[in-house]
């Protein structure tokens, strides 16, 4: 889990934010230094590993992302659940923060809109609350703790939509297993306003985090 090579800001000598921003910085140049051929190779691992959880499999309904270059790939993840016949709700970015969604219509659909951004569908806008159609949301992350605490981009886009699910519903976090961060070692700076996820995924494996 937490290990000596993990980013870790001096504990005590950061606020919150200043802790998320520095590990956020860090994250972001590991990704950076994986190759094209590593990062498909763990796509592919992404895929076969989500597809081994229970709720993913029996959803109608899943909350998912395009995933930009030097995140965990979900393109195979994608197809997989698409040929399954499983309904896709992508995020679609607004100005400011803005959130609302739209369904998947395959790779070919799915456009950049801006440097920076993730892929986005071209199928009709479903609003914020479309969420509450997702039978499991699958969410990107910078890293993880034990406790469920995400680290994410920076926008809080994400603590926002989130609101919007079902009771109930689990959130799974896709990261590198380097990312894993072991919360009574190592916990990731936590905010009010940030939302906890329920499960963590990698290219080895998944599981399901305790209260």
């Amino acid at each position: 889990m937490s290990g000596t090579r993990q980013p870790y800001p001096p504990h005590g000598s950061l606020d919150v934010e200043d802790a998320k921003n520095s590990l956020r910085g860090a994250v972001r140049s590991a990704r950076e230094g994986r190759s094209e051929r590593r990062r498909d190779e763990a796509a592919r691992m992404f895929a076969d590993v989500v597809l081994t959880i229970p709720e993913v499999r029996a959803a109608r309904c899943v909350g998912l992302y395009a995933a930009r270059a030097h995140e965990p790939g979900t393109l195979p993840l994608l197809q997989r659940l698409d040929d399954l016949g499983t309904r896709i709700l992508l995020p679609v970015l607004g100005a400011g923060l803005q959130r609302d969604w739209a369904e998947y219509a395959g790779p070919d659909d799915l456009t950049q809109r801006a440097p920076g951004r993730p892929p986005e569908p071209g199928t009709p806008s479903l609003g914020p609350a479309a969420l509450e159609m997702a039978d499991v949301v699958i969410a990107p992350a910078l890293a993880v703790d034990t406790s469920g605490t995400r680290l994410g981009q920076g926008g809080g886009w994400y603590d926002r939509a989130l609101a919007h699910m079902r009771d109930g519903v689990k959130v799974v976090a896709l990261v590198f297993p380097e990312e894993v961060y072991d919360a009574d070692d190592r916990p990731l700076p936590f905010e009010d306003h940030d939302h906890r996820v329920d499960g963590i995924a990698t290219p080895t494996e998944w599981f399901w985090l305790t209260a």
